[in-house]
């Protein structure tokens, strides 16, 4: 069936105006092509549309059912040509974000505010996922773009491009009520009983796994690893359940769990980081709106 938009718009300025006469002068035509138009809709859907006389034009049965439909399709294709720009132009669509948990409770919530705002049609797909996962899930295009803890391991790091979002201080998540945190102080971690290290595995982010040890040795520590857990809110609460004490970015102090404190260390540490990884080849006009609002930070 090779069914024309022309001759869909001819049939409903024909229905509308019951009239072959003022539907040609609507449609700046004359009345004998809107006519050969009309028969020639009629032969392709295989009924009549209208019943004709010398004193008036109506509509047959079919042709009322093919009405609406008729202005719905005219409607879907009269909007194609804004959609189809405000796609390319990154302002439609769907973006699939990525993003490791102390994003959530730092920078994510901002930029997602910032980008709604600024993006109110762009669905958003949001996944929680740790740095090596989203790597994988990046290299292979199952993702956009992800809030990652450096550095990006293997073959990402030639593939993917990244930009620093956030560098933030260690800081101790201890069980409450240690006579080391009498008082609201930095402590050392020297001061510290000799508690279990709760710790996300060394996979999920080497870098700051590292940085985490580094904190126990320069201070003269050995840790012992009591328990592994991939999310900080995990982390977080098998603190508060006395399984242990942690060390975290600053930014998981907002994730507030009853028995557990947070308080600053005076002992040096470095600072952990999150940035943004996603495809240098990604073409996606989304992922550039997305980019540009995050280079606006």
């Amino acid at each position: 069936m090779n069914l024309e938009l022309r001759q869909l718009r001819h049939f409903v300025t024909v229905a509308e105006e019951l009239h072959f006469g003022r539907a040609a002068e609507r449609l700046h035509m004359t009345q004998p092509p809107l006519s050969q138009s009309i028969a020639g809709l009629e032969e392709l859907l295989g009924a009549p549309l209208f019943l004709r006389n010398r004193r008036q034009v109506a509509l047959t049965a079919a042709g009322t059912a093919l009405l609406p439909e008729a202005r719905r399709l005219l409607g879907d294709a009269g909007a194609l040509p804004d959609m189809v720009r405000r796609v390319a132009e990154g302002r439609a669509g769907r973006l699939t974000l990525s993003f490791v948990s102390t994003a959530d409770y730092s920078v994510l919530p901002a930029i997602l505010q910032r980008y709604r705002a600024a993006f109110p049609d762009v669905q958003l797909v949001l996944r929680e996922a740790t740095s090596d996962v989203q790597a994988d899930e990046l290299l292979d295009g199952r993702i956009d773009a992800g809030f990652v803890i450096p550095p990006l391991p293997g073959q990402a790091g030639t593939t993917l491009d990244y930009r620093k979002v956030l560098e933030e201080p260690l800081i101790l998540c201890a069980p409450a009520g240690l006579d080391a945190l009498e008082g609201s102080g930095p402590v050392r971690l020297c001061d510290l009983p000799p508690l279990p290290l709760v710790i996300f595995p060394r996979a999920a982010a080497p870098a700051l796994y590292d940085a985490i040890l580094s904190c126990f040795r320069a201070a003269g520590i050995t840790p012992v690893i009591g328990q592994e857990a991939l999310q900080m809110q995990t982390i977080v609460s098998l603190v508060s359940g006395g399984m242990g004490l942690a060390l975290v970015p600053q930014s998981v102090s907002n994730l507030m769990r009853a028995g557990v404190e947070y308080r600053a260390l005076a002992d040096p540490t470095p600072l952990a980081e999150t940035g943004l990884a996603w495809r240098r080849d990604s073409a996606s006009p989304v992922l550039r709106g997305f980019l540009d609002l995050i280079e606006k930070e």
